[in-house]
């Protein structure tokens, strides 16, 4: 069962920082609800923050973009949107199930934070309590764990500014 806990607010001081989001269009009033949450929720709580939006037909073609994202933008965190609901076949746990892999192996291949909310439901009842509730709003969650990991990593970066050498090197 998932937590209904949000990530604590962020009491983010530092210089400005990119939260670049890639977004599918697939379910669209549900993803329009998602990516609203989760723009408000960071310029609430970051104000200066710089935020662009790339937009991708679905769920599946999250990783590319995102890869692209990454390094060619410079961004300090990308943050994953998607809605998924499961029909009769298996098609959307694989595709979930491959885009969150993908997205993993990159953030830590690159060292970049990467927020996946690609949400799998079961109904469209469960994905609106998700992206247009109060209790379990997943962008408001995204938006917060983006803002929490660009905190740490700008720690980790003024405290370990160069990588350790390698004892093996």
């Amino acid at each position: 069962m998932a937590s209904q806990t949000l990530p604590r607010k962020p009491r983010f001081i530092g210089p400005r920082k990119t939260f670049a989001i890639v977004a599918s269009m697939y379910h669209e009033p549900l993803m329009n609800g998602l990516l609203e949450s989760t723009k408000a929720e960071l310029l609430g709580l970051m104000p200066a923050a710089s935020v662009p939006l790339y937009r991708v037909p679905g769920a599946w073609e999250i990783p590319v973009c995102a890869e692209y994202v990454m390094q060619y933008t410079g961004a300090d965190v990308i943050i994953c949107l998607g809605v998924v609901i499961r029909g009769e076949t298996a098609h959307a746990d694989l595709i979930t199930q491959s885009v969150c892999d993908k997205l993993q192996e990159m953030s830590v291949r690159h060292l970049t934070p990467i927020i996946n909310t690609v949400l799998l439901v079961n109904n469209e009842a469960e994905a609106r309590a998700r992206v247009f509730g109060d209790e379990m709003n997943r962008g408001v969650e995204a938006a917060r764990a983006a803002l929490n990991m660009a905190e740490l990593f700008s720690k980790l970066h003024t405290a370990y500014p160069t990588p350790r050498k390698n004892e093996d090197e």
